[in-house]
């Protein structure tokens, strides 16, 4: 069994190369200003450039855009995933993917069991999936360092891949992936030593204990 790594909300080519010397599969940028992780997308480009990062695979994080926002991203940094973190409901994750050509990750929160019935519906539009914990009221739809009850997800499969995001550190992730029983998973206030600012060392300690609890 292997799981998946996503480091989100990366900002600086030190945090690229660590993901990708780490094993990380995929690197997450954030084009959402109010989050202390956005960036530009010309921006993001020069961090994987910078890094020298023919892998990991880059992907965009996105918040309710607009299409005229996404053909800029996708212009610009040519990622080879984008992921709707936002409300969009089923019908926008279906147009985003129809209409860009891109495979399409969708980000679904959960407070309770009652959530998870979205997921359906997503599952049926999007390539892939996130559940992450649900965001107090005002907050930031991601990287909030919240948690949810993983057992929520241990029973349930879908047909598509999925990460479980939300509250995941180097001492949680074990866990989280035993109880979740989860293909893949996505960290990123967990490895930053402040707000926006990843940790090398933390990004790599992460990643070896993914390994270390994968069976």
């Amino acid at each position: 069994m292997t799981v998946d790594v996503k480091i989100c909300g990366c900002t600086t080519p030190e945090a690229v190369a660590a993901a990708r010397d780490a094993g990380a599969m995929f690197v997450g940028f954030v084009f959402y200003p109010p989050s202390p992780r956005n960036v530009s997308p010309a921006r993001a480009r020069e961090l994987m450039a910078e890094a020298g990062a023919i892998a990991p695979l880059s992907v965009a994080v996105v918040v309710d855009a607009d299409d005229e926002t996404l053909a800029g991203i996708v212009d610009t940094l040519a990622p080879p995933l984008l992921q709707l973190h936002g409300e969009e409901p089923p019908e926008r994750v279906a147009d985003v993917r129809a209409r860009f050509g891109l495979p399409v990750m969708k980000a679904v929160s959960i407070g309770g069991e009652a959530d998870l019935a979205r997921a359906d519906g997503y599952a049926e539009v999007a390539d892939r999936l996130l559940f992450d914990a649900k965001p107090q009221p005002g907050g930031l739809p991601g990287g909030n360092a919240r948690s949810f009850d993983w057992k929520l997800l241990g029973g349930r499969s879908w047909a598509k891949p999925w990460l479980l995001s939300g509250g995941l550190n180097a001492d949680t992730v074990g866990e989280a992936i035993a109880t979740a029983h989860a293909p893949g998973v996505d960290v990123s206030s967990g490895v930053e030593s402040e707000p926006g600012v990843k940790d090398p060392a933390k990004i790599r300690e992460f990643c070896a204990a993914v390994r270390d609890n994968v069976a």
